[in-house]
């Protein structure tokens, strides 16, 4: 196992991973932008690394800046949790040039999987089912035009290299195409720097299934049964649950092998994703693999009793898998939502400011992954997520019912802030969500439908001009400035690293 692992990431997950590293013995290094000074990963790592200013770009999307860092704190490994830099190809391979582990795939292997229409090739090789549409990105509209003529309306239109639910636009009349082919690809040039576009058939009416697996550096893998996320705005999950609810048993038996057989013939290493579309007669669709760990990962811990991130440390050290698939067993049911601080009532609009109140829901079975506390500075900078809260039970019903207790008890409170929960609380109240009969058409369903008053909620009106404060500056004590020169890593920000150790 390794000595120290160093936590490129912020918020609820570099927490995650930080107490999963502490568990096993290892030491822990976490990186911090400015914004992030006094988070509480800051205060429970063992050393801490400033790398940058508030913004992304030039902190926690700063290659230079954090393999620089990890040099400074002794680590043999990163961890890049999900999102930023957790499925860059390019920055596995400075870390591997400088002598680090990267947590996850291989570079040459993430590179190939990264892009959505080298994943689709590499699975349709593997006999994995796809949506009808290219496999191969299309060049030009007309070429889009005669593949969505060839599947049919309406179709997709995706960024090759798209992630995070963004470079996607449905398309329903051919009139559409030319214009959403053209804002697609400028999109994916502005959010990946690579155009590239690919046009699928478009499910309306399906369920989004995915399949957690597990594979070592040995050729050994398992699969952790599936996860429904059918629950989503814009292309993003809200309410994720394990199980898969109201699919046969020898479907779900059929999407969990067919996903570990693809992973394995791409030669995966790490804990990975596969994702795939299911209609309504149970056919399945491969859509794409996620080469982290998912937000949604709990849910499946929550099932099996597996800790996916110690396992995610075991596999990159060499060790061989500790699982062989006869001994996976999927106990109960797990619901898990996610609570960001967006008001649903503007299109899911961000909704910074500071928390007044926060005090997280307990009980029998309730976890609460979150960052936060009393006090926090919900910043503009980075994704709306502040908690996710999971629950268990041995049944649906009764996990639907705890989860609904769990929200009611939540309290968050802050000027001008706005969470997710009274949206989620209309999810949970839903007919076709309680009998597991929903698609990924309900939240746009829930949205068109007449508003109800929403649940009671605490949470405070907004202030008559709301104001952020400036992002808190790094304690003054025990600093050293270094100027990041890695190998083979980029040029770094002008913003230099500032150790705190503990």
């Amino acid at each position: 196992m390794f000595e120290t692992v160093l936590i490129a990431n912020r918020g609820e997950i570099a927490l995650r991973v930080l107490r999963a590293c502490k568990e096993l013995g290892v030491r822990t290094a976490v990186v911090y932008s400015a914004a992030d000074a006094d988070s509480a990963a800051v205060r429970l790592a063992d050393q801490a690394v400033r790398i940058g200013p508030a913004s992304s770009r030039r902190s926690y999307l700063n290659a230079a800046a954090i393999v620089e860092a990890a040099r400074q704190v002794g680590a043999q490994a990163v961890h890049p949790g999900y999102g930023f830099l957790s499925e860059d190809a390019d920055f596995a391979e400075i870390c591997a040039d400088n002598g680090l582990t990267f947590i996850g795939p291989p570079p040459a292997v993430m590179a190939a999987l990264a892009d959505k229409s080298s994943a689709r090739a590499l699975m349709s090789r593997a006999g994995l089912p796809l949506p009808a549409g290219s496999v191969a990105p299309v060049a030009t509209a007309a070429a889009a035009a005669e593949v969505a003529d060839a599947v049919g309306y309406p179709v997709i239109v995706k960024a090759a290299a798209g992630g995070g639910g963004r470079g996607m636009t449905v398309v329903r009349h051919p009139a559409e195409l030319a214009r959403a082919y053209a804002r697609t690809r400028a999109a994916a040039q502005a959010a990946f720097g690579d155009d590239r576009v690919y046009v699928e058939r478009y499910l309306t009416e399906a369920r989004h299934v995915e399949v957690q697996v597990l594979c070592d550096s040995h050729g050994n893998g398992v699969h952790l049964g599936t996860r429904d996320c059918s629950v989503q705005r814009r292309h993003q999950k809200l309410v994720e649950e394990a199980p898969a609810p109201a699919l046969s048993a020898a479907t779900l038996d059929a999407i969990a092998e067919t996903a570990l057989r693809g992973a394995l013939e791409v030669g995966f290493v790490g804990a990975g994703t596969l994702e795939f579309l299911v209609d309504a007669e149970e056919r399945f669709h491969f859509l794409e693999i996620n080469c982290r760990i998912q937000v949604e990962h709990p849910v499946t811990e929550m099932v099996t009793g597996i800790d996916l991130v110690h396992e995610q440390l075991h596999i990159a050290a060499g060790v061989p898998l500790r699982w062989r698939q006869e001994e996976i067993r999927l106990h109960g049911v797990a619901v898990e939502c996610r609570v960001n601080t967006e008001d649903p009532e503007r299109d899911f609009a961000p909704t910074p400011g500071r928390l007044e109140r926060f005090t997280p829901p307990g009980g029998p079975f309730t976890r609460v992954d979150t960052h936060a506390s009393a006090g926090y500075l919900v910043g503009p900078w980075y994704d709306s997520l502040l908690a996710k809260v999971i629950v268990w039970a041995p049944d649906r019903e009764l996990a639907l019912n705890r989860l609904e207790r769990a929200l009611e008890e939540f309290d968050i409170a802050g000027p001008g802030v706005r969470t997710t929960i009274p949206f989620v609380r209309r999810v949970l109240d839903d007919a076709a969500f309680r009998k597991g009969r929903y698609t990924t058409g309900l939240v746009d369903r829930l949205l068109a439908a007449p508003s109800l008053p929403p649940p009671s909620s605490p949470l405070l009106p907004p202030p008559p001009s709301p104001s952020l404060p400036p992002p808190s500056s790094p304690a003054p004590a025990q600093r050293s400035t270094v100027t990041p020169t890695p190998r083979a890593a980029p040029a770094a920000e002008p913003d230099v690293p500032n150790r705190r150790t503990r």
